[in-house]
């Protein structure tokens, strides 16, 4: 049975009990949600969501009563345990509704002995817009997002799309404005958990298709949640300003989303506001565009199997707190593009690589520094308890200490001045109070007191001491009782149904049932039974009221500390912001100094210039396992005699490092623009504006897509879109196909790369036909694996050197990957064979076959195809190639195939 079944307890189906018909009507208005339903210690579910929860926690289903001549099914967990389950089934992809007791059950009971508590859903529990600190990660920002898009908007040539999110967690709000190209790169930066959009979007196959790539849960609302007309008053009401104009001037699609995800958290946190600051406008052309592919293949805050560990993130990470690694990841996700932003950035990690004692000091007092932005947002909200107003407290106390140390310096780097500012007018009275107001170890809910400390109010001493006091009279009325009447085993206990009461084996209890007038039978039991007398119930009365009465007054006393302390929210938020900022700089300098990273210059230029680079992940491994790293070289920016930036064709065996090489480039680039130092001797980057990489082969059946399919649609992304400032990162391109299609495409890719997008690019290929593409193209370079041959095996150098190679030994790889003997022989006598057939097809003569930028607009004596060959042409070809030559730029065997190539002309003008 599912909960679409049932109906209302009005049906005529049947009659249902008072609970359970207000569980189903309950469950009617959260349909698409699963009902925790409270009851007493215990969240309920029942029909649909029971069998649901049941499969996905692994807990026992069973049932309860009968709905319409048909078992109810039901399942439950623990209310002090709901966090774990919650936290299961958010990161299943489900949304819980938890509906809590209204009143209590006493107060139910008065309006007679049928009547149900008042229950009501206090929160929808969405992946985006959990709280809690057990269900949360402290290291990855846990963003809800919202798409609207506008039809043209403020682009021309398509669609705009309006992006807002929120991490409710610690209130930071951001907007910003896409298009069609961007959309995808820009939804994988933020990489939200949860994405908010008009139901209708998602019935456009390619918007979907984007959208559900990202591993976010979707969560489609009506389109009424995105309506532009409300836009700006629903921004204005939650803010509580009559306009807008003081926070950002916010296009038309950024207001909308921005819209519709406070209309979602209104709906999911029901009318409770979370402390969110004004939403910050991002512009798209201030941070380095990366698309989905590119980050995934240069695993930069994930692994390809999902896993931090092993990422670009996880190499660099040595933060100290988890506000310092969430602003790390967000500034990996996010490089910049403005250079003078960059050295605002490394100068103040220049500064603490400088300055080691003072650089460990404030580490030092980061690590006690908890975790402010998340306490605080709990508590505006009001899931939070003692230990977030004491974690505030303490952190209160590391930025005030902090603060003090630094203003005792001298002049600071921009970035640590205004640290420094923010520390200063950080609230410092209201967290020497809650120092004050917090025991030394308080309970995690409020609800169970005692998380005042001693001495802070007078009057809840008082009380305290009587409740104390008091049970320590109970403890003497026990020993005083057992000893009267014998019973050694007697007890006196508590719990919330009968209050204080006397309890003792049933073969023990005759002589309580002989008197009584004094012990008054409560409670009779398998083997146990229970009295109580005047004197217990007089005492249980003062006890009960002194512990109501001190724990309404800490239940006050915290009231009042977190009011104080959303109203200092504000200057708390700044404060947790500059700690963040101290770590992540820190914690780099510390990374510098451990890995000898070094300052890399980042300019407007085109440069790209790297020295003695590595690889930042590669290189911990290596080391961990005693192997060295062996650095290498890159120049692929523009040379002097040329405008735009240079190809490395790279060729080499696998295994030799080919990919290691490409990626290590795209990830100094990656470091320098976010401003941290990077892993080389030496490096000159001008800005690069958008970061392609096509590594790695991998399929997408559920787009009906092979693997060659998505091969080479991220290949027409990259020649569709890069420009002279990007820098292009392409491994194998071609080799998902037949040989001779494989060649043909990586060829024309290359001619396109040279001519069109004129972008920095690395190129590895296995296709060596194409090395000899460096004779025409003047800002195409051969790069290849060094590797030595010993005794028939062949050993890696991982050094990159000019020149291309001649084969690729994959029968050596093959050798080593543990290929059985016998297929190698037999590979090696087929790779003669086919050698020896492709004799008389040298590569240079694909100079000639293949009609050289057939697709560019060229003078003609570039362009040599067959139908244009004129008999004065034709006998010009060969001056043409001499003149081209230049023999003191070119390596041994460049001239020995220029030679060839020479000699293959000068026949063919002959028999002509």
């Amino acid at each position: 049975m599912t909960t679409a079944d049932i109906e209302k307890p009005s049906s005529a189906k049947g009659r249902v009990t008072p609970m359970m018909a207000q569980y189903i009507e309950i469950k009617t208005a959260n349909p698409d949600s699963l009902l925790f339903y409270r009851m007493g210690d215990f969240y309920e579910l029942f029909f649909e969501d029971a069998e649901i929860a049941s499969r996905s926690l692994g807990i026992t289903l069973t049932k309860r009563g009968k709905h319409d001549g048909e078992d109810i099914p039901m399942c439950g967990v623990p209310v002090h345990a709901a966090d774990d389950y919650l936290q299961k089934l958010i990161g299943l992809g489900h949304r819980v509704s938890v509906c809590e007791q209204m009143e209590d059950p006493a107060e139910a009971k008065k309006r007679g002995s049928k009547s149900v508590v008042r229950r009501d859903v206090v929160r929808l529990v969405t992946p985006g817009t959990i709280t809690e600190d057990r269900l949360l990660d402290a290291k990855r920002n846990n963003f809800l997002a919202s798409l609207a898009r506008v039809k043209g908007g403020s682009n021309s040539h398509g669609n705009t799309y309006g992006l807002a999110w929120i991490d409710m967690s610690t209130g930071t709000f951001r907007v910003a404005e896409s298009d069609d190209v961007r959309l995808a790169a820009a939804l994988a930066r933020i990489d939200p958990s949860e994405l908010v959009l008009a139901d209708a979007l998602l019935q456009e196959t390619e918007l979907r298709a984007t959208v559900e790539g990202l591993g976010a849960a979707l969560s489609p609302v009506p389109r009424t949640f995105f309506d532009g007309a409300t836009a700006q008053d629903r921004l204005s009401s939650y803010f509580s300003v009559g306009t807008l104009d003081g926070f950002a001037n916010y296009t038309r699609a950024e207001l909308i989303a921005a819209s519709g995800i406070l209309a979602y958290i209104d709906k999911t946190q029901l009318g409770e506001r979370p402390p969110l600051e004004p939403p910050v406008k991002e512009a798209a052309a201030g941070q380095l565009l990366i698309d989905p592919a590119t980050r995934a293949n240069l695993e930069l805050t994930r692994t390809l199997s999902g896993e931090r560990r092993g990422s670009l993130l996880s190499a660099i990470d040595k933060t100290v707190t988890g506000a310092g690694s969430r602003l790390l990841a967000s500034r990996l996700a996010g490089p910049l593009t403005d250079p003078q932003q960059i050295s605002q950035r490394q100068d103040t990690i220049a500064f603490f690589a400088s300055d080691t004692m003072q650089r460990e000091d404030i580490r030092s007092l980061l690590k006690s520094a908890p975790d402010m932005s998340r306490a605080l947002s709990r508590l505006a909200v009001d899931r939070g308890g003692p230990r977030d107003l004491q974690s505030i407290a303490f952190a209160m106390t590391s930025a005030r200490e902090i603060a003090g140390l630094l203003a005792s310096g001298g002049a600071y780097p921009q970035e640590i001045a205004d640290t420094v500012q923010r520390l200063e007018q950080a609230p410092h009275a209201l967290g020497e109070k809650l120092m004050q107001a917090i025991a030394e170890e308080p309970p995690l809910l409020k609800r169970d007191g005692g998380f005042v400390a001693p001495s802070y109010h007078a009057d809840l001493d008082e009380l305290k001491s009587l409740r104390d006091q008091s049970r320590k009279v109970i403890a003497q009325m026990q020993a005083d009782l057992s000893a009267e009447l014998g019973i050694r085993s007697l007890k006196i206990k508590h719990n919330n149904v009968l209050g204080w009461f006397m309890e003792a084996p049933t073969a023990q209890c005759d002589p309580m049932k002989d008197d009584p007038a004094r012990f008054i039978h409560r409670q009779s039991m398998a083997g146990a039974m229970r009295f109580t007398t005047t004197e217990l119930a007089d005492l249980e009365s003062k006890i009960s009221s002194a512990g109501e009465r001190a724990l309404a007054i800490e239940l006050e006393i915290f009231n009042e500390l977190t009011k104080a302390v959303v109203e200092a929210g504000a200057h708390i938020k700044s404060a947790a912001e500059a700690l963040a900022v101290l770590d992540v700089s820190t914690s780099l300098a510390v990374l510098a100094e451990a890995e000898n990273y070094i300052r890399p210059v980042v300019d407007e230029g085109l440069a790209f210039t790297i020295e003695g680079g590595r690889h930042p992940v590669v290189e911990q491994a290596l080391r961990k396992s005693g192997e060295p790293f062996v650095a290498n070289n890159a120049n692929l920016g523009p040379l002097e005699s040329f405008e735009n930036g240079q190809i490395w064709l790279i060729t080499g065996p696998n295994m030799a490092g080919k990919s290691t090489f490409l990626r290590q480039n795209a990830l100094i680039a990656v470091l320098a623009q976010m401003g941290s130092f990077v892993p080389a001797t030496k490096a000159h980057i001008g800005v690069v504006d958008r970061l392609f990489s096509r590594v790695g082969a991998a399929d997408d059946l559920a787009r009906g897509r092979s693997t060659f399919m998505v091969e080479m649609v991220e290949t027409a992304a990259i020649l569709n879109q890069a420009t002279d400032r990007s820098l292009v990162i392409l491994d194998e391109i071609g080799r998902g196909t037949a040989t001779f299609d494989g060649l043909s495409i990586a060829w024309a890719a290359i001619e396109h790369l040279h001519e069109t997008n004129r972008s920095r690019s690395l190129f590895a290929t296995h296709y060596h036909e194409i090395t000899a593409l460096s004779q025409r193209l003047e800002r195409l370079n051969n790069a290849t694996v060094r590797v030595k041959e010993w005794k028939g095996d062949v050993v890696f150098l991982h050094e990159i050197v000019e020149g291309a190679a001649d084969r690729s030994y994959g029968i050596q790889v093959a050798k080593l990957a543990g290929l059985p003997k016998s297929v190698v022989k037999r590979a090696q006598k087929i790779l003669v064979q086919l050698e020896e057939q492709d004799t008389n097809k040298p590569a240079e003569k694909l100079l000639d076959d293949l009609p050289l930028f057939a697709s560019f607009s060229q003078p003609l004596d570039t362009i040599l195809e067959p139908e244009q060959e004129s008999e004065g042409v034709v006998s010009n070809e060969l001056s043409v190639l001499l003149e081209a030559l230049d023999p003191d730029d070119m390596t041994p065997r460049q001239a020995h195939e220029a030679l060839y190539a020479l000699k293959q002309k000068q026949k063919e003008l002959s028999s002509h």
